[in-house]
């Protein structure tokens, strides 16, 4: 670039918009416009005449890039421009010359032609110095200008630079520049090229290249623009520079904080890249794809319907697309392997039903429940008749450890299916049941497709334990969802919001189990074929731990029947006097304390192993040596022919322990319960035996009434509910309203209660307790009061009352006579309208105790006092 130029004395306007060349800039512009590239044809190519250039307004989108190392960091605008040579001349050589049209370079052939066909033209424009405009003209369709150069001379502008204050400027406009340059070429790696300009080329011309080189607004150009005098321009390009600088060191801050907390998962694909890369050196990069492909293979060996592979097969697409460190891979890549892990059509082959064989196992697995056996045999009989028949959903309703899971898992060996069970006890939310949608950080499926991933086949036993205990909260209902479950018109679609498309559970036997049916919402229950199993009977407990409870608890001890004998008569004390439950678990848990105590003894006694036959002796030199030191050696060698019973043999100890009730009083402690119980707290007026059931099975129930001097109220006590508080006032009322007829008052008319309160307390006041079947209780527990009679001790009762002394049938008759059957009670008070009940009772249970139906209060009355009721025969009821 000279430091001089030489100016034609016209020039033509340059129409630039919202941009400025200043001298020393440099503009590259694309022409893209078919006419634009007639006008270059015409107009640009021509000869050019001294003093004149033609100006070409090209009004079609046009692009202008920066070129050079002062280029700007691009504009836009309408015009098309080309510095050449300047010649004198007029202005006719704006027109073609067509003497020379044939050395012309076609523009076509210079452009770049896309792939579409549109050619692309590109010109330079380069500033060259300030100048006035002294005339303007127009000859035919352009303008042009009469101008005069604004450079200074060589002798001014050494005069200048003999100026302090330029001298000053000059200095710090170097020294930002400098240090603007020195920024750059960190970030661009171009600093070199600039550096040369700024060691050759004069200041005042540097000024107007640096602020050509980067951005600022129209305005800012123009002014520059204007500052003619050298000083003026070298004090606005120095703060222009400054300016660049500090938002470019602004820019750096803001870039480095933001590399600071550059996240986890950035890091870790940084780090996946460069093991990619490492893998690629090693020629081991395919194991992405080999896991994909295994992935794809599986999909495709899981035979799924034809809705859920396409489904399938896009989200593999997807995932394939995806690099390993992006948010969403492990999701997708989960839920694929779900899919190719369902069994959508694997079904576990059936044996060949025999019933006779399915008879045995249950009679083998489990003692008494001859109707629950009976309904299994029903069953299993359809399903080998019609083996695609939809049967009904069993639920075992029954207090715990009488069997009910343990039957399920008979049923699944009988039918020779895999047994899964899923415990649905303190289940609140519906997604348990349903499963999460995968738009949910850490969603999984429902608790049904999990297990039936685990168990691998599409037809197993499937018990759902505890299905009266699930709850509800703002989550939703569980109950609800397993409407959709049980239903065989639904569960063939089932809809697991995790999975997203259909799954057929009609295949799936489901078995429920629960402790009680009350909880169990109407509408599930309705789907459930419910099957009681009340507790077992002592004798059914007997018979229970001879056969299955001691040689169970026995092996998970180590130990046999030659180590320890657990005699009848001892499982009987420790059936009545240490557990008094419908089920067995205290009494295995018991019989388990007795193995513990048995393992002790084995493992602390001496004993002396004799040698048998066939053992030789074993000398070695360090046996000798040890033999030498006076070191005592012990040591027994056994062949290879001695077989491992006879190594167990030689443990034997000499006799093996038999359990009494020493033994029993030594391990389990003094009994918990005794026979004499209910004799010794029904010895007292106002006490009477009532039977409740709860959860657990039934239960005996004492009700205690005292009286004291008060006002006439009634105080209950024993954390009770809002029915049996209103049993007690139905009962206190018929007392009252008969007790001129019981000859409980003197005359009619007198108030039972003047001047004293009645208090109703059930004992073990920690328990909860409600119901309606307590009525007769507290009617004869009052009665017993009032004459200061006692109840006999032997009898118990249940039923619901009337406020006209009707007695009503009660539920829970098979719980209640076995609890009494337990505690030693003889005698049973049954509404009459229960009598119907009494089949379902073993036999052996009714033999030992007679049964007393009652139709009304007086009845209850009559059985429940010694002699009968003394004044049964003045009531005129």
């Amino acid at each position: 670039m000279a430091e001089s130029v030489e100016l034609p004395s016209r020039l033509a306007i340059l129409p630039f918009r919202n941009k400025v060349l200043l001298p020393g800039a440099i503009i590259r512009i694309r022409c893209t416009s078919p006419s634009s590239v007639k006008l270059v044809e015409q107009e640009l190519w021509q000869k050019e005449e001294k003093g004149l250039i033609g100006i070409l307004p090209v009004r079609d989108a046009l692009e202008i890039k920066s070129a050079g190392p002062t280029a700007s960091q691009g504009a836009g605008a309408n015009i098309i421009e080309q510095s050449s040579k300047l010649q004198d001349g007029s202005s006719d050589s704006l027109k073609p010359d067509t003497k020379k049209q044939n050395d012309v370079v076609h523009w076509h052939n210079r452009g770049v032609e896309k792939p579409s066909g549109r050619v692309t033209y590109t010109v330079v424009l380069e500033g060259l110095c300030r100048f006035s405009v002294l005339e303007l003209s127009t000859r035919g369709i352009y303008q042009t200008a009469k101008i005069s150069s604004l450079e200074m001379t060589m002798t001014e502008m050494e005069q200048i630079e003999q100026d302090p204050d330029y001298i000053m400027l000059s200095r710090q406009f170097k020294a930002t520049a400098t240090e603007l340059i020195s920024v750059l070429e960190l970030k661009q790696k171009t600093g070199g090229r600039t550096k040369v300009l700024l060691d050759n080329v004069p200041v005042h011309k540097l000024a107007d290249i640096f602020v050509a080189s980067f951005e600022i607004s129209f305005e800012e150009q123009l002014s520059m623009l204007d500052s003619v005098g050298p000083k003026l321009r070298l004090s606005k390009a120095t703060e222009l520079v400054d300016r660049h600088l500090q938002s470019i060191r602004v820019a750096e801050k803001i870039t480095q904080k933001v590399e600071g907390q550059l996240s986890k998962s950035q890091k870790e694909f940084l780090l996946r890249q460069q093991m990619r890369a490492i893998k690629e050196e090693l020629g081991d990069n395919e194991d992405d794809e080999d896991d994909l492909v295994a992935l794809e293979r599986k999909m495709q060996s899981a035979g799924m319907p034809p809705n859920v592979w396409k489904l399938a097969h896009r989200e593999l697409r997807r995932l394939k697309k995806m690099q390993p460190q992006q948010p969403g891979y492990n999701s997708s890549r989960v839920y694929l392997d779900l899919l190719a892990d369902l069994p959508w059509q694997k079904a576990s082959e059936e044996n060949e039903l025999d019933l006779r064989a399915a008879q045995k196992r249950l009679d083998s697995d489990h003692y008494g429940l001859v109707k629950v056996k009976q309904r299994i045999i029903e069953y299993l009989a359809v399903r080998k008749l019609k083996p695609d028949a939809r049967g009904p959903v069993l639920c075992f309703v029954g207090p715990p450890g009488v069997g009910k899971t343990s039957l399920a898992s008979s049923i699944a060996a009988a039918l020779g299916r895999k047994f899964i069970r899923i415990s649905l006890g303190g289940v609140k939310d519906e997604a348990d049941i349903r499963g999460h949608r995968r738009t949910y950080i850490g969603s999984m499926p429902g608790r049904l497709i999990d297990g039936l991933k685990r168990v691998a086949v599409c037809n197993p036993v499937m018990l759902l334990d505890e299905v009266d205990k699930t709850g509800s909260d703002v989550r939703g209902d569980p109950a609800s969802a397993l409407l959709e479950v049980l239903d065989p018109e639904q569960n063939k679609t089932f809809n697991d919001h995790y999975l997203n498309v259909p799954f057929d559970l009609s295949k799936v036997i489901f078995v429920a189990t629960a402790n009680r049916m009350q909880p169990i919402p109407p509408p599930l229950l309705d789907r459930m074929e419910v099957i009681e199993l009340p507790g077992y009977t002592p004798e059914e407990k007997l018979q229970i731990a001879m056969r299955h409870l001691i040689p169970r608890v026995l092996d998970q001890h180590g130990l046999s029947s030659e180590f320890i004998q657990i005699p009848e008569a001892m499982v009987k004390l420790v059936i009545q006097r240490y557990t008094r439950e419908a089920g067995v678990r205290n009494l295995e848990r018991n019989l388990a304390a007795l193995a513990r105590a048995a393992a002790v003894r084995v493992v602390e006694q001496e004993q002396v192993v004799p040698l048998n036959k066939g053992i030789q002796g074993l000398s070695t030199p360090l046996l000798e040596s040890r033999l030498a030191d006076g070191t005592e050696v012990e040591m027994d060698v056994i062949p290879m022919s001695v077989n491992s019973r006879d190594i167990s043999n030689t443990f034997r100890i000499p006799s093996p322990l038999v359990v009494d009730e020493t033994m029993l009083e030594k391990v389990l402690g003094p009994p918990r319960f005794d026979d004499r119980e209910a004799a010794e707290r029904v010895a007292a007026p106002g006490v009477s035996v009532g039977l409740v059931w709860t959860a657990f099975g039934g239960e005996v129930q004492f009700v205690e009434a005292s009286a004291m001097v008060g006002k006439g109220e009634l105080h209950l006590t024993g954390q009770l509910g809002d029915v049996i508080k209103e049993s007690a006032q139905i009962a206190l009322t018929w007392v009252r309203a008969r007790a001129a007829d019981f000859r409980l008052a003197v005359e009619e008319g007198f108030n039972l209660l003047e001047g004293r309160d009645v208090h109703i307390h059930f004992p073990a006041g920690a328990v909860p307790k409600d119901g309606p079947s307590a009525g007769v209780t507290l009617v004869t527990s009052l009665v017993s009061l009032f004459t200061q009679k006692s109840v006999r001790s032997d009898t118990a009762m249940t039923g619901e009352m009337t406020l006209r002394g009707l007695v009503l049938p009660v539920g829970g008759v098979k719980d209640k006579i076995l609890a009494a059957h337990r505690y030693g009670i003889k005698r049973v008070i049954l509404p009459e309208r229960n009598l119907k009940d009494l089949v379902e009772i073993p036999s052996t249970v009714l033999a030992n105790l007679e049964i007393l139906p009652a139709k009304r209060m007086e009845d209850v009355l009559e059985h429940a006092f010694d002699g009968g009721c003394p004044w049964r025969q003045h009531s005129k009821l």
